[in-house]
């Protein structure tokens, strides 16, 4: 996408409060990490016009990079809604993938139906280390299925992502960034020169931020 395609996605998102940032007060991830930033985009669903416009821009990006797509593959929890929406639009199955199988029942991790080598496209919420959304994709190739990209609403953009990305073969968009997220709050007066300075640290050494 553009830098101004990616800007006005994160408006929306900050628009609905769906990002915040707090650099003077540190909110603090399931890692243990501190960061300045966070992300919820669970919250976009509750903006029937915002979600309509994320819909939209994520199911343009599925067809536009990923024509070939023959199934969408939403990322437990928080990509399911995205997924099955895009997926509506597109007029393609849905499956999605569970962050483990099941302890009961069939046991499943993909729930829905995916046959032997039909071409996946993966949404994600939001890719932080890309961690547990290559899990998904492992999964997802497990079952026999191809994945030949992922598309997520919100990418912070760390190295750590990108060299997973790559050692997996696994190409990925993002309708907006950590980059054009902090250049639009710098543009808006919502964050000082000091506080910018601060964001841009911590994107480069996340995990050692604030020890």
């Amino acid at each position: 996408m553009s830098n101004i395609s990616e800007k006005q996605v994160a408006e929306k998102l900050l628009q609905v409060q769906a990002v915040k940032l707090r650099p003077a007060e540190p909110f603090t991830w399931a890692s243990g990490w501190k960061s300045p930033i966070y992300c919820d985009n669970r919250k976009l669903l509750s903006f029937p016009y915002v979600r309509d416009y994320i819909k939209s821009e994520l199911s343009n990006m599925v067809f536009s990079d990923f024509p070939e797509a023959a199934v969408i593959a939403g990322v437990a929890t928080a990509g399911i809604p995205h997924g099955a929406l895009v997926a509506d639009q597109l007029k393609l199955p849905f499956i999605y993938v569970r962050s483990k199988p099941k302890e009961h029942g069939m046991g499943n991790q993909i729930e829905g139906v995916l046959q032997e080598g039909q071409p996946v496209v993966v949404i994600e919420d939001l890719i932080s280390t890309g961690k547990s959304s290559l899990e998904a994709v492992q999964a997802i190739r497990q079952a026999g299925g191809e994945v030949i990209g992922m598309v997520s609403i919100f990418n912070y953009g760390f190295d750590i992502a990108v060299q997973a990305f790559e050692a997996a073969g696994v190409p990925y968009r993002s309708l907006s960034n950590y980059n054009a997220l902090i250049e639009l709050a710098v543009e808006k007066g919502m964050v000082s020169a000091a506080e910018q300075s601060t964001l841009q640290s911590w994107r480069s050494a996340p995990d050692q931020w604030g020890k």
